[in-house]
């Protein structure tokens, strides 16, 4: 009986020490830190990452040579009400990393992809770069209904450069 218990904890504490991979597929982590509208710092197990929202791009808060952009503290913000201190639920698409070596995800705080809120709320345009297209379709039509309602950076007029697509 001893034995079998023993073997119950130590498989508990083995389990607890992995990665989680909830029902819906994908990594959890903690959000740590707002950078910008678009990147957060995620805790995963024992390590700190950077992360990149992948589909959306908001205006810059930090850029080395445009410097701050209009709604980029805006952005910023609405981000970090939405993360901040949340645990999440992140999914990787075709690409894992960027250039910059930040891992490229869909994010999500509960049922909400914060990728998609960004949009929906007007705070973040459609950037597609294959081969990270996945929810390219949905991100444009929530595009399309934030901009003709003027929500967020829509509101006021050349507040969003136009939508940068890469292929």
């Amino acid at each position: 009986m001893a034995a079998a218990r023993w073997l119950l904890v130590s498989l508990l504490l083995l389990f607890a020490a992995l990665p989680a991979w909830p029902e819906q597929g994908g990594l959890e982590g903690t959000v740590v830190r707002v950078v910008d509208g678009d990147t957060i710092r995620l805790r995963i197990g024992d390590r700190d990452e950077p992360v990149r929202y992948i589909g959306v791009n908001t205006p810059e808060v930090h850029h080395p040579t445009k410097g701050e952009e209009p709604c980029g503290r805006e952005a910023s913000e609405v981000n970090r009400r939405l993360v901040t201190g949340r645990h999440v639920r992140f999914e990787l698409d075709v690409q894992e990393r960027d250039r910059y070596g930040r891992l490229l995800a869909y994010v999500w705080v509960g049922e909400t992809m914060v990728n998609a809120e960004l949009v929906t709320l007007g705070y973040a345009q459609v950037m597609t770069i294959p081969p990270n297209v996945r929810h390219q379709q949905l991100f444009l039509t929530l595009q399309r209904e934030a901009r003709e309602a003027g929500r967020g950076c829509w509101a006021e007029p050349r507040r969003f450069a136009p939508s940068p697509v890469r292929r």
